[in-house]
């Protein structure tokens, strides 16, 4: 059954999709638009939702009213909506009406509604936007600056590490897993991929390892576990500290590993035999990437290794961040292409020796995680609240679509500090 063309909530908002809308739309003046018999649809339930819609048309605007609640999702679980959202993604992108075609839309949905609702509590304003009144200091001021950081890794990593015990599984790993074989499980592909690092960092008893942006401590523990090395991790975020050095504690690793609360540029050690980096590189910003492997270069002993491990843009063309991810799951986040990533290792000195994509393993990692998040959704709920829960579901959900359609891809780039040409890498690669 198709709803009939006509005035009122849905049809008007429908129109505004490019290309149609995809899936069928409810309102609550009970009107309605597309296919009912459709398996997707979504219902907007309250005059809030609108608001939200019309004061941040696209995809800002419904992620609020869906966050909030006031847009449901029908025909997939919040935890995981990607059948529903594989058909909306791109869809989002209203455009500019024309001068009667705006006033035709505005006298239909209503002037009242250009009053923007409050935004819900899981976006998140960095400081210099909304909080010029209240700067504690100057290191707030400017975009990656250890404050600005600081604040953007807490408001992403500090969620609640039970609920990332939920979310993720017992490996509480937050980056992308390498999987062996296809039928391979979440947690086997996440232990191949540190031990894939590992191998390619070469790493020996005794030596010492920098993991810079470390987490929950995963790659430490394995390379000081399986490899005998000498392990210190930092990270920004305060929660994931305390539970990654309870965790070596229990296992332990005392003697070998450290995860430390801090700023990779506080780091005062150096003559480090490897560095590996996996999952930092997207938040420290692009033109910082300069200073990020000169640090790196600085800490290396002659012809140690460095691993970076991070998501990369398909291209190497700058853009911008789309707001949903900016607002509310990654405040600061910057991609970059792979040659980009290349390029900035080698100005800073370093030798690239290996470079692989792992684009098609992210997809299955989200995969993953988002039945995870099916799985545990009324722990995951009672533990932030439920619309916490719904970012994570549509962020995850909407990653692994632009991963399945190489929008953004994962690169490994391994180099070498080489010292008068002497790299101490072997002829062919042994990993």
């Amino acid at each position: 059954m198709t709803a009939q063309p006509g005035k009122g909530i849905a049809p008007t908002i429908a129109s505004l999709f490019p290309g149609g809308l995809p899936l069928w739309l409810k309102a609550y003046d009970g009107s309605s638009a597309g296919d009912l018999d459709l398996p997707f649809g979504m219902e907007l339930v309250n005059e809030r939702g609108l608001s939200y819609i019309m004061t941040a048309p696209g995809d800002l605007g419904l992620a609020r009213a869906y966050v909030a609640g006031d847009l449901v999702l029908h025909g997939a679980h919040p935890g995981d909506p990607y059948p529903a959202f594989s058909l909306l993604k791109d869809h989002t992108d209203f455009g500019i009406p024309g001068p009667l075609e705006l006033v035709g839309i505005l006298r239909s949905l209503g002037l009242s509604h250009l009053v923007p609702p409050p935004p819900p509590p899981q976006e998140h304003l960095p400081a210099w936007r909304n909080r010029l009144e209240g700067l504690r200091s100057l290191q707030w001021w400017g975009r990656h600056s250890e404050g600005r950081d600081a604040d953007a890794i807490h408001h992403h990593y500090d969620v609640s590490n039970t609920f990332y015990e939920h979310v993720l599984g017992p490996s509480m790993t937050y980056t992308c897993a390498v999987y062996p074989t296809d039928d391979a499980t979440l947690e086997e592909a996440q232990a191949h991929k540190y031990d894939l690092v590992c191998r390619k960092l070469d790493l020996q008893p005794g030596q010492r390892l920098l993991d810079i942006g470390c987490g929950w401590g995963g790659m430490v523990r394995h390379a000081a576990k399986h490899y005998g090395v000498q392990v210190l991790g930092v990270t920004l975020s305060r929660e994931q500290a305390t539970w990654a050095q309870e965790e070596i504690k229990k296992q332990g690793l005392d003697d070998l590993a450290e995860v430390r609360h801090s700023d990779y540029r506080k780091v005062e050690e150096g003559d480090f035999d490897a560095v590996s980096s996996i999952g930092l590189t997207e938040h420290i910003g692009i033109a910082n990437y300069p200073a990020y492997f000169s640090f790196i270069h600085g800490v290396l002993k002659p012809q140690g290794r460095m691993l970076n491990h991070c998501i990369t843009r398909h291209d190497n063309i700058d853009r911008r961040t789309g707001a949903f991810i900016d607002r509310y799951v990654f405040p600061d986040g910057e991609l970059a292409g792979s040659g980009t990533i290349v390029t900035a290792v080698e100005d800073a000195g370093l030798e690239v020796q290996h470079h692989e994509n792992f684009r098609v393993h992210y997809a299955k990692t989200l995969a993953g995680w988002c039945q995870n998040l099916v799985d545990n959704w009324d722990a995951c709920v009672a533990e932030t609240d439920e619309g916490t829960a719904r970012v994570w579901g549509l962020y995850m959900a909407g990653s692994r679509i632009a991963f399945e359609r190489n929008e953004i891809q994962l690169h490994h780039v391994l180099a070498t500090k080489s010292v008068d040409g002497v790299s101490g890498y072997p002829l062919r690669h042994d990993f």
